[in-house]
């Protein structure tokens, strides 16, 4: 299947995305730290039946932006809408990772064009897992580490370690990934970037918080139960909320289960989207 690389300008700011396979419309939204090469293992099983578009959202992935650019939540969910429009998509399925699964649902309660959403270990009002690492980069010393520190030799002995811990089982690492993520943190403004998310995450939880509400497409969670990101438990609270909701548990995997385990995520997600028509 081929994958076609796109940019366009939505706003004001570049956006690069992944184009790939016919029909329905379905988006892929990366987490915090990634990008479209996060979805490298679930394009082509989508774009089976739907054409696929995986995006680096600005300030993110492959996507540069300013220094000065608001990267947070709510300004990227509305970047996904100005993307919909321009590209002319009346309804998409919407898959959202972590911090991009908190994208998804505030973009799903700003419009009836989401049909449906996965949501994969997404930020949730319920998990406190990270709260204090959050304060920490967002503050003076934490936020002068993230914009200046990413690319020392110093935080390099840490990447390794920090791609494992997203893994239930690091032995399921493929070849190759922890090269495209630290890749994908040496884009220019990468950290002023991530201190825009940072310091708007109180902010973006709390607007989580009221916009679950208001989302009315049918939802499918999927968690891993060694996610060490965001807490399990969570989801429950969170499936509670969520009006049409339904769950997938993976035991033993960790907080990227499309990475870790891409043939169940996929096939969870085809079986789910076929339901929800």
């Amino acid at each position: 299947m081929r994958i076609q690389d796109h940019w366009a300008e939505i706003k004001g700011q570049k956006l690069h995305y992944l184009q790939s396979g016919a029909g329905p419309a379905i988006l892929l939204v990366h987490g915090l730290l990634g990008g479209s090469f996060c979805w490298r293992f679930n394009v082509e099983a989508l774009a089976e039946r739907f054409t696929v578009y995986a995006l680096d959202l600005p300030g993110l992935g492959l996507s540069p932006a300013p220094r000065t650019l608001d990267c947070c939540m709510q300004s990227q969910a509305l970047r996904l809408l100005g993307f919909m429009e321009q590209m002319r998509l009346d309804r998409i399925d919407l898959v959202g990772s972590s911090w991009g699964g908190g994208v998804a649902l505030l973009l799903a309660a700003l419009t009836p064009r989401v049909r449906s959403l996965v949501l994969a270990s997404p930020v949730n009002p319920w998990s406190e897992w990270g709260r204090e690492r959050v304060e920490f980069f967002s503050g003076r010393l934490g936020s002068f580490l993230v914009r200046y520190g990413l690319g020392l030799p110093l935080a390099r002995r840490y990447h390794r370690p920090s791609l494992e811990a997203m893994y239930g089982d690091p032995s399921r690492i493929a070849p190759g990934t922890l090269q495209g993520y630290v890749a994908l943190g040496k884009t220019k403004n990468r950290g002023h970037n991530l201190v825009s998310i940072l310091r708007n995450w109180q902010q973006d939880v709390q607007a989580l918080s009221a916009a679950i509400a208001r989302v009315q497409a049918p939802v499918l969670l999927v968690g891993g139960t060694r996610d060490r990101a965001v807490d399990p438990r969570s989801l429950d609270a969170l499936e509670c909320a969520l009006p049409k909701c339904r769950r997938a548990v993976l035991p033993g995997v960790g907080h990227l289960p499309f990475e870790e385990v891409p043939e169940v995520f996929n096939r969870l997600v085809l079986d789910f989207l076929d339901r929800s028509r």
